[in-house]
């Protein structure tokens, strides 16, 4: 009979998928997890439960969320939703408008900020500009140009003559040109402006002389704006190099356009001076649709079919360069922007079941994208939304189907770690300001904003405080029919339901918090037998399980026995007139019974009570035979 103590002081490597069951030979084996499900990792290495969701206001529908950061004082959330703009500051609304775009909108709108304004486009929309002016003041129009990109989408050969030089004229094709669209667009005749006004047939239009033509014979050197209701506008943009960078429109989307440096709604190309505006296609063997375009080291172009380069220092129209990197993809369903951690950029792979690390390397001169969830890849399906809580070095990443994967990346310290977090509901969208990330979460067919609290253990939650003690507390018409938990004055209650808007506690309490209830669980992978008997299925024998906590109220653990697990085992019991004390030290607890499932975990930690909970390390021994 062969005994053995295992310690497992870190699990940086996080959940792991069951494709990794036959590989305990792995360094990711030895600090993984088989399950890990509403907790974080921290980047020391300990396993935490999650903070709850505080529940900050009811939403009319889907809707996207964006954070507008004034200044190091003053951020804001914009919530887009059906034809209008919700601006949030802390919990409270501080202003609405109406906006042009419409729910089946949203998952295409693109954005880039610089200070007190912040740029939208969608490819079904002309690109807007919301503008702070203060508090409660925001302003949303159209983009004023101050020269828009051209380009020429007519054959070859079709002429366009005008019926004169100057003032209102008519203008008469060679062939079907003019589309309702063209309306309000301008076209140039010779490098010299005009604006339709009116359109009579495909052939025939009205429009206004804003630069003197040179003739009125019939010409093919013409063309039209980049940007129309005809062609579509702008998908994506970024700033660089002090350059407004807009990547692809609907009908040229492998287009970049840079604006003048300094003037970033300037697209003229003039004569190539090094200030002057940049415009050209990426053209290579496969389809490369523009889907984001971001600033870091280099301006980083992330297409359908591909990753690419673009170089210039500073970037000119004579020192530019283009250079592909790597051929992963970005989704075409939706817009999932880049975001930066720690000099590289992650972003959303094609596939839908993968997260890129987009990393310089200095060795090759060039980029690599190394998938960030090889060994997680059952956590992330089509992703709809991701941001990076810089402060607590977390990824979350809201998937379609309504979890949320939470990555803790730490290059340093060699964390890589997936978790998985649930609620009764579905994530639907994100977004993080200073540390604090806020959720658009679908719960009984209504979205609602949230945000992630470290003072709430319960979701959707709302917390309320009384001079005098009370036994029934009101303002939770958001939970109406819901079963909730209770902890009053830090101490759970058990569940209650909520009619007319409110709860009823017994004892009374002066303190309280009310939401949704969550359950977190904590499961290692299979013990790794080795000796005579190798991996084969033997009986194996837990004597006991050491587990080292910080700061935790409450501990549910199953340690199993035989073939059934044994009812869990909640340790600090909470008293109910006073909140259970936070425990910090070594808990041992003595197993049963001989197992032969090889795949069977040694324990389980998983419980909902609303306290908090931080595993540092487990030590186990165990006994073998043959």
């Amino acid at each position: 009979m062969a005994g053995g103590r295992n310690t497992k002081t870190s699990f940086t490597a996080g959940e792991l998928g069951d494709e990794l069951l036959g590989r305990p030979d792995m360094r990711a084996y030895e600090n993984g997890a088989r399950r890990l499900r509403n907790v974080f990792i921290q980047p020391t290495g300990g396993v935490t439960r999650r903070p709850g969701l505080r529940h900050v206001a009811m939403l009319p529908g889907k809707a996207r969320l964006i954070a507008f950061e004034f200044n190091t004082e003053q951020t804001y959330l914009l919530v887009l939703t059906h034809l209008r703009l919700q601006v949030f500051m802390d919990d409270a609304p501080v202003a609405e408008i109406a906006a042009p775009w419409t729910e089946a909108m949203l998952d295409q709108i693109a954005h880039t900020q610089s200070a007190d304004t912040l740029l939208l486009a969608h490819p079904e929309m002309m690109p807007q500009r919301l503008t702070r002016g203060s508090h409660t003041a925001w302003s949303l129009a159209a983009w004023d140009w101050v020269a828009q990109p051209y380009f020429r989408y007519a054959p070859p050969g079709l002429t366009l003559a005008p019926s004169g030089t100057g003032g209102t004229v008519t203008l008469t094709a060679s062939a079907a040109f003019f589309q309702a669209g063209h309306v309000g667009t301008r076209l140039r005749i010779g490098g010299r402006r005009i604006v339709v006004t009116a359109i009579a047939s495909p052939g025939v239009a009205t429009a206004v002389v804003e630069e003197t033509l040179a003739g009125a014979a019939p010409t093919d050197d013409w063309d039209e704006a980049a940007f129309s209701g005809v062609h579509g506008w702008p998908v994506t943009l970024c700033f660089h190099q002090d350059r407004l960078v807009i990547g692809g429109s609907r009908d040229l989307p492998n287009r970049l356009w840079l604006s003048r440096s300094g003037d970033l709604f300037n697209f003229d190309l003039g004569t190539g001076l090094d200030d002057q505006a940049i415009e050209f296609a990426l053209l290579s063997d496969q389809v490369n649709a523009i889907r984001a375009v971001f600033s870091g080291r280099h301006l980083q172009v992330f297409t359908s079919g591909a990753e690419w380069m673009v170089t210039g220092d500073p970037m000119t129209p004579a020192s530019i360069q283009l250079h592909r990197q790597t051929r992963i993809g970005s989704p075409i369903a939706r817009i999932i922007p880049p975001v930066d951690v720690d000099g590289s950029t992650i972003f959303i792979g094609r596939s839908g079941q993968a997260v890129h690390e987009y990393a310089y390397t200095d060795v090759q001169q060039a980029y690599q994208a190394n998938d960030l969830a090889l060994v997680a890849r059952h956590l992330v399906r089509e992703p709809v939304s991701m941001v990076y809580d810089q402060t607590r070095r977390l990824l979350h990443v809201a998937m379609a189907e309504g979890w949320l994967a939470t990555l803790t990346l730490y290059r340093t310290e060699l964390v890589t770690a997936w978790t998985r977090q649930e609620t009764a509901g579905a994530f639907r969208a994100l977004a993080e300001i200073d540390g604090t990330v806020w959720c658009a979460v679908e719960r009984d067919g209504r979205i609602r904003l949230e945000r992630f609290d470290p003072a709430m253990a319960v979701d959707s939650g709302l917390t309320g405080a009384s001079a005098t003690p009370r036994r029934i507390w009101s303002g939770l018409a958001h939970l109406e029919g819901r079963k909730v938990q209770v902890v009053a004055d830090g101490t759970p209650l058990g569940g209650a339901t909520v009619g007319g808007g409110a709860v009823t506690v017994e004892p009374e309490t002066q303190a309280l918090q009310v939401g949704l209830g969550f359950a977190h669980v904590i499961e290692p992978l299979p013990p790794q037998l080795s000796g005579a008997a190798g991996a084969r299925s033997v009986p194996l024998r837990l004597i006991s399980a050491t587990f080292r906590l910080l700061g935790t109220a409450a501990l549910s653990v199953d340690l199993g026995s035989g073939a059934r697990p044994v009812p869990f085992r909640r340790l600090d019991t909470p008293m109910l007139d006073a909140a259970p004390p936070p425990f910090t030290g070594d808990v041992t607890l003595r197993g049963l019974g001989w197992q032969r499932d090889a795949l069977r975990p040694l324990w389980r930690i998983e419980g909902e009570t609303p306290l908090p909970l931080t595993l540092l390390s487990v030590t186990t021994e165990t006994r073998m035979t043959d």
